[in-house]
């Protein structure tokens, strides 16, 4: 496959093909299109053959880790039990993930993708604004000392305040700077920290609390629809797509053996800590289970008001990748759709960014202070994360295959080709049956 830069297609948009060329000031890893000279260093950190397999295979972890994680024992429950839950889950290169549909596919698909991530990283800055909130709410209570479900306290103690006031000192100030370097170290921190969240779980299942009394444990599913209503936990958790190739890139031996070994150990330990979480949070309370599973725990548990700050500082990591990753591709977009180039000017490239990061910041601050649980939101962009899964991945492969000028065609080709045709397709109808489930029983009932 030939590789091509997206850069090239940006005269297709408008009379300046230099507002592609120039527009990496502003870009993130998820973005970065200009390629780098030997030991130059990346703008976000994620530096060209700077990380170590196993540091990749942390970032790949954290990418995977985080918000789904949560609902995941919701999720089982919603399936219909442990067996439809594992079954759900097992069925389960340019520079940026972006870069590599628009080199295969073409400028409609990749514009399509990136709208797609923009809508996607969006409403996970929103899941992770509800997570700091709900988490927030079980530790005040315990500081304070407040029956559970007590309402009436102090203004400060308020979630919309607590949630405001945490996003402000921390989120805020580290989605401003262009770079992101730090997520290399904040990586293995976040993933010592979901397992501790998982670990704890487990223990909670095998020696449970005297005062958590289960509800119904499902073991079957209630119609074919429940294990497809689901699909967007699953897909939400698993999707480490986007960040995939950007740590590829950034590896000091960027080959596809190495990769492997990097996507397979990332996903045994994905996998892992999924299925301790959703098997045994969904035994735990089955039916009963939150949306956020740690809000099942009393709030006075100690053990689980760890696991509940370690979420918090994941989520507070976690939230500036991902509006990198938005903000570039909002900025990208645009850029080639006025045909702007991007200014030199420091003090201008900055007014800019930070206008940029004030107006995504606030807009996803107003909707988590408003939306009741992550369970409302996942629902909603999950079926875009099936996207990332399916359909993008799929369009690529078939495309690639197409391109061959083979007069011949094996029989390897036509497999490839069916299959890429099979991930379209189910890719396709999770995005269609769980996006109109989202709508119409999530946000319109």
């Amino acid at each position: 496959m030939a590789h091509i830069s997206i850069n090239s297609d940006y005269s297709e948009w408008g009379s300046s093909t230099d507002a592609g060329e120039r527009a990496r000031l502003l870009q993130s890893p998820c973005v970065d299109t200009a390629p780098k000279s030997e030991g130059e260093a990346s703008p976000g950190g994620l530096d060209r053959g700077t990380t170590s397999t196993l540091g990749a295979v942390f970032i790949v972890v954290n990418a995977c880790l985080g918000a789904g994680l949560l609902n995941f024992p919701a999720a089982f429950s919603t399936a219909g039990g442990v067996a439809a839950g594992v079954t759900l889950q097992m069925a389960s290169n340019e520079r940026t993930y972006q870069e590599v549909v628009w080199a295969v596919c073409g400028k409609l698909t990749g514009v399509l993708c990136e709208v797609a991530i923009a809508i996607y990283t969006f409403g996970t800055c929103i899941a992770f604004l509800i997570i700091i909130g709900d988490q927030q709410d079980k530790i005040i209570a315990v500081m304070a000392k407040e029956p559970e479900g007590a309402g009436g306290g102090p203004w400060y103690t308020d979630r919309k305040f607590t949630i405001s006031l945490t996003a402000f000192l921390f989120i805020l100030p580290l989605s401003i700077p262009r770079e992101i370097g730090f997520q290399k170290y904040a990586s293995f921190l976040s993933v010592v920290g979901t397992w501790y969240v998982t670990a704890i779980i487990i223990i909670k299942y095998i020696w449970p609390d005297k005062e958590m009394t289960p509800g119904d444990i499902l073991t079957r599913p209630a119609s074919w629809m429940a294990v497809f209503n689901a699909m967007p936990t699953i897909c939400f958790g698993f999707q480490c797509h986007v960040s995939s190739v950007p740590v590829f890139n950034s590896m000091r031996q960027p080959e596809v053996k190495t990769w492997g070994g990097v996507v397979t150990a990332a996903m045994v330990i994905a996998l892992a800590v999924y299925m301790g979480t959703g098997i045994c949070g969904f035994l735990t309370f089955g039916a009963a289970v939150d949306p956020d599973v740690l809000l099942s725990y009393p709030s006075e548990d100690m053990a689980v008001a760890v696991a509940r700050a370690f979420i918090i500082l994941s989520v507070l990591t976690s939230y500036p990748i991902l509006h990198f990753c938005g903000r570039a591709v909002v900025e990208g977009l645009w850029l080639r759709y006025q045909g702007t180039p991007v200014e030199e000017d420091v003090g201008r490239e900055r007014r800019r960014r930070v206008l940029q990061t004030l107006v995504w910041f606030l807009l996803t601050l107003l909707l988590a202070l408003f939306i009741p649980d992550i369970g409302k939101v996942i629902s909603v962009i999950g079926g875009l994360a099936a996207c990332f899964i399916f359909v993008f991945p799929g369009l690529c492969l078939i495309q690639a295959k197409l391109s061959e000028m083979e007069e011949v065609k094996p029989a390897s080709w036509w497999a490839l080709v069916s299959y890429g045709v099979l991930l379209v397709t189910l890719g396709a109808f999770i995005f269609g049956q769980t996006t109109a489930n989202a709508i119409f029983v999530d946000l319109l009932a």
